[in-house]
């Protein structure tokens, strides 16, 4: 079946060239060998392997080679073509995301190892390619490849795809570290051969049964420490370490681990500040070992292990590597017992791996999704794009109105998937929404938007208590504002004060129909009376009779604007005027003009009121401001304006003259007039202000 499948790929391949001019084939040949001899992968992932590139090209349907060779191979072969499809871009900011982006497209564990095989053939062979494609390719062997392979435990593997990405990178480092090795490496074994003399010999002499292993550092791990500490090659201190294994039963592993410690110390002085005891308080990740850094009479230094078999089986199965995914576990495993259990698989009876790695581990349970710019973004299964929105920033996720995905419209409650490329539109005027929490599945949107409805919720119930309060004392009703909030519930068929309060901040309950209300329970009448009296809503007109013009953003065929000499906003009395040309202008009921306008054209005005229920948008109001000239005050009203009451100030002119106070107007948005009764209230209560008052006559 290999063969056969050899001589499809060499069909389908033929006449495709590498960069070298050599075949194609070549590199599916070469990756296979690889599969087969150093990870020992078996006949389906073989045959997976020669047939990627006929199908990653288009020139062989996966299912067909399923149908050809069993469909085992379809599902790896759809993976490979996936993780092909992968562009990671060049920042060290989204490599964690676009590793996991690659694991997540390896359902069958099997992909993601062929994967690190058809890797490191290319970097095998990069001095082919252009030097744009070598360091690209270097960059991302270099950050995702190499780290997966660190994890699954293929650490030959892992250094082979790090040196040769250096090399590339940094080709001038490279050499330099390379002739240094090669230099020193003679002397470097009749060292280690001595070095260990006397303590190999007290060993035995104890009866400590051990094994003692040496590694020379990485090109690329002795070039990361030098850039990380700043030192020259001669001051790497642990070029090599050694590792001294005791083969002992566990309850003696702390215990003689600690002798030959004292066996190390009694012929090399140790360096207490680079001691790490992870025997008695082992690493979170679960690795145990004894480390020490002892220097010779000659003054080098040398790194030395001690650890137990069992120990060091657990550090060389991957557990204690420097690199750990933060898989998200939605139900299934997440990407680090995902790993594990791929690096247990591999360790299994070479007979049954096979079998067992096409049993699967488990799915991620979440997705991977681009910005239009290609920053990678990680999200549970079910994530929409509100979600996205929310992940990306609270800003984007509270003014989210819908989006794009994969260039096609859609709404905030869309579901996303795998790879998909998600755009957001936004509105300055959108604003969360309590039916938002049925739109979202993560944490974190959830949590913005409750925090966005309370604050406004606490926003609209400090502003209507305070209405209520200053109402109450204009009013000069017998009555508290606690007692008037209990009939007010009862009228109303509400449980809480804080209802009552939004609603009069939202003006769904109008101020003067709670005047109404309260004077009749003062004047003995019963709620059921009141009832059913059925306060009639109240009507701010100017004139008493014919129809009323009313003002809100529906009015249809009707050309009016607001007066610039007065500004009115929602709230205030008004009336309308007809003039020549620029249809009605709506004027306040005191505007400086109003008096002459009644007077000369008493035909052209027409009574007029606000819809009772909304604001037809926002306002613009100006409020004139007298203060104490002291340093900080500016700050102070801004700070009130726009931060305690998160209203927005279009402008600001503020100076001083010459009684030692600073005087002028700020020029807020507002949604009607008690708004600018709260703001004239907080401004006016801030220590320094004089007065604050809104002005009639802008002009």
């Amino acid at each position: 079946m290999i063969l056969s499948a050899l001589e499809l790929a060499a069909e389908k391949l033929d006449g495709q060239k590498r960069y070298d001019g050599s075949p194609f084939l070549d590199h599916s040949v070469n990756t296979a060998m690889i599969v087969i001899s150093e990870i020992g992968l078996g006949r389906n992932s073989t045959i997976s392997t020669l047939l990627h590139d006929p199908v990653r090209l288009g020139l062989l349907p996966a299912e067909q080679a399923g149908e050809l060779y069993g469909v085992e191979c379809t599902p790896i072969l759809h993976g490979l073509c996936n993780i092909s499809d992968v562009n990671p871009k060049l920042s060290k900011e989204q490599a964690d995301n676009f590793r996991d982006l690659i694991v997540s497209y390896s359902t069958d564990p099997r992909v993601i190892l062929i994967k690190l095989a058809d890797r490191l053939e290319v970097m095998r062979n990069l001095s082919s390619f252009p030097k744009e494609k070598r360091l690209k390719k270097s960059w991302e062997s270099l950050n995702l490849y190499a780290q997966i392979a660190h994890k699954l435990g293929l650490y030959s593997i892992k250094s082979e795809l790090e040196d040769i990405s250096l090399s590339h990178l940094e080709p001038r480092e490279y050499k330099h570290i390379v002739s240094k090795l090669e230099e020193s490496e003679a002397e470097r074994e009749a060292f280690i051969e001595q070095f260990l003399d006397p303590i190999v010999g007290r060993l035995r002499q104890a009866g400590i049964k051990h094994t003692i292993k040496s590694r020379t550092k990485s090109v690329h791990s002795i070039w990361s420490k030098m850039k990380r500490v700043g030192i020259p090659f001669e001051e790497v201190y642990d070029l090599f370490a050694l590792r001294i294994i005791i083969d002992c039963p566990r309850e003696m592993e702390k215990q003689l681990a600690w002798n030959v410690y004292s066996i190390v110390t009694d012929y090399y002085t140790p360096n207490p500040e680079r001691m790490r005891d992870w025997i008695s308080i082992p690493k979170s990740n679960g690795y145990e070992s004894l480390h020490t850094t002892v220097v010779t009479k000659e003054g080098k230094w040398v790194e030395i292990q001690i650890r137990s078999e069992r120990m060091n089986e657990v550090a060389e199965r991957g557990i204690a590597a420097h690199w750990r995914y933060k898989g998200v576990n939605q139900g299934g495993m997440g990407s680090e017992q995902w790993l594990a259990k791929v690096r247990e698989l591999m360790e299994a009876d070479s007979q049954n791996m096979a079998a067992n790695l096409a049993a699967g581990a488990g799915t991620l349970g979440e997705i991977f999704v681009f910005t239009p710019n290609g920053d990678l973004r990680k999200l549970p299964e079910g994530a929409t794009l509100l979600d996205f929105a929310f992940d990306i920033h609270t800003g984007l996720g509270s003014t989210c109105t819908g989006g794009r995905v994969n260039q096609r419209n859609v709404q905030i409650r869309e579901v996303l998937h795998n790879g998909d490329i998600v755009e957001i539109f936004t509105s300055k005027t959108q604003r969360p929404k309590a039916d938002w929490l049925n739109a979202v599945v993560t944490s974190k949107a959830r949590n913005k938007i409750r925090a966005y409805l309370r604050e406004e919720q606490a926003k609209a119930a400090n502003l209507g208590r305070e209405e209520l309060e200053r109402k109450l004392k204009n009013w000069k009703l017998a009555i508290t504002i606690d007692d008037a909030v209990v009939v007010l519930c009862k009228y109303y068929k509400v449980k809480t004060g804080i209802e009552i309060y939004a609603r009069i901040a939202s003006g769904k309950i109008g101020i003067a129909e709670v005047k109404e209300l309260l004077s009749r329970h003062l004047g003995g009448e019963t709620l059921t009376q009141t009832r059913r009296r059925a306060i009639p809503a109240p009507k701010t007109t100017v004139a008493n009779t014919g129809d009323a013009l009313i003002i809100d953003d529906t009015i249809k065929n009707l050309d009016y604007k607001l007066a610039k000499c007065c500004n009115p906003i929602f709230g205030d009395d008004v009336f309308g005027f007809v003039t020549v040309n620029a249809g009605i202008t709506i004027h306040r009921g005191d505007c400086p003009n109003a008096r002459r306008l009644r007077e000369q054209y008493p035909y052209r005005v027409l009574p007029a009121q606000w819809r009772s229920t909304s604001a037809p948008g926002t306002f613009q109001a100006a409020i004139r401001v007298v203060a104490e000239n002291t340093t900080g005050m500016v700050n102070r009203i801004t700070e009130v304006i726009s931060q305690e009451l998160k209203i927005n100030i279009r402008s600001m002119s503020l100076s001083p003259n010459n009684k030692g106070e600073i005087t002028g107007l700020v020029n807020i948005e507002v949604n009607g007039t008690q708004i600018v009764d709260m703001v004239i209230y907080k401004v006016g209560n801030i220590k320094g202000v004089v007065k604050a008052y809104r002005i009639k006559n802008q002009a």
